[in-house]
């Protein structure tokens, strides 16, 4: 069955007196294709405006938004209805035997569509990364499924923390706070990934969480926007990977944004004009409800 879901992002910018606000970009449309099918989507801002949408040179989906006036508050309310297919395992798609070990071997082809994906982009000054990477292939220890795997478990050691401020945290930074977001869990791992020969993406969207749908305790990143990675396994193709919540299958992370580092898939970004001191700050609010079931045509 696939789940029939609704996806509610709410942002609110304050400020102590009105200021007037340059171009925003949002990136909250989930990514068409084999894993969702989109049945309505809105984006609509407390202040004037005007939007536009464009699609970038990894084919996701941006929202532009130009403003036409001032104000001391600017809402921002993105919703989507639609219909999301859940992920299956590796298990559901076998790996060609040329992956089935570390380093994977990529054919010609795939090597030049990949590069970008496989190029380390993070310094590592003081080894700390590759040091860290080279613990997971110690030995005799060169079984892809298992690496990515053990990979994903000694992120149960970091401590999530969550805020506020932009950006991500380098891969080094990362290790020595042993702690971080889910944005910089997943730039970490994919950094390592690609020092061992993985062609891996960051991916910004959304966590469905059925305990939350429950009024249970939810997982690790809801309520907000998510952040994971990809890793491109032959015969599997792209597989979803998330360091956070140590989960690489289901219905529980629906892609927004692809791309080679966090800076391109920003969930929203702008400018606006005053003193920097009138800024008082932002809140995010993300919901994604699951609202009735379909059934999956490839099921049939």
């Amino acid at each position: 069955m696939a789940m029939l879901g609704v996806i509610t992002h709410t942002t609110t910018y304050k400020y102590a007196k009105p200021v007037t606000f340059g171009a925003h970009r949002a990136m909250f449309l989930p990514r068409r294709g084999s894993s969702a099918r989109l049945l309505g989507w809105s984006a609509r801002t407390s202040i004037g405006s005007k939007v536009h949408w464009v699609s970038d040179s990894r084919s996701n989906t941006v929202t532009v938004i130009d403003f036409s006036e001032p104000g001391s508050e600017l809402t921002f309310t993105f919703q989507v209805r639609g219909v999301f297919f859940g992920i299956k395992g590796i298990e559901a798609f076998p790996l060609e035997a040329r992956a089935e070990e570390v380093p994977v071997q990529y054919t010609p082809d795939e090597w030049s569509d990949l590069v970008g994906y496989l190029r380390p982009h993070a310094e590592d000054l003081d080894g700390s990364l590759a040091a860290w990477t080279k613990s997971f292939v110690a030995g005799d220890q060169d079984q892809t499924v298992d690496v990515l795997q053990r990979m994903l478990a000694a992120f149960r050691k970091f401590n999530y923390r969550a805020r506020e401020t932009e950006g991500t945290r380098t891969p080094g930074e990362t290790l020595r706070m042993n702690s971080g977001t889910c944005r910089d869990y997943a730039w970490l791992m994919i950094e390592a990934l690609r020092r061992l020969g993985f062609a891996s993406r960051f991916v910004s969207g959304y966590l469905y969480d059925a305990a939350l749908d429950g009024g249970e305790v939810g997982m690790t990143g809801s309520g907000a926007t998510h952040a994971w990675l990809q890793v491109f396994l032959p015969g599997a193709g792209w597989m979803d990977y998330d360091p956070t919540n140590q989960i690489n299958a289901g219905f529980d992370l629906i892609p927004v944004a692809v791309a080679r580092h966090p800076g391109q898939a920003i969930p929203l970004e702008g400018s606006w004009f005053g003193d920097a001191k009138d800024y008082l700050g932002m809140s995010v609010n993300v919901t994604v409800n699951k609202v009735g079931e379909v059934a999956d045509p490839s099921e049939g």
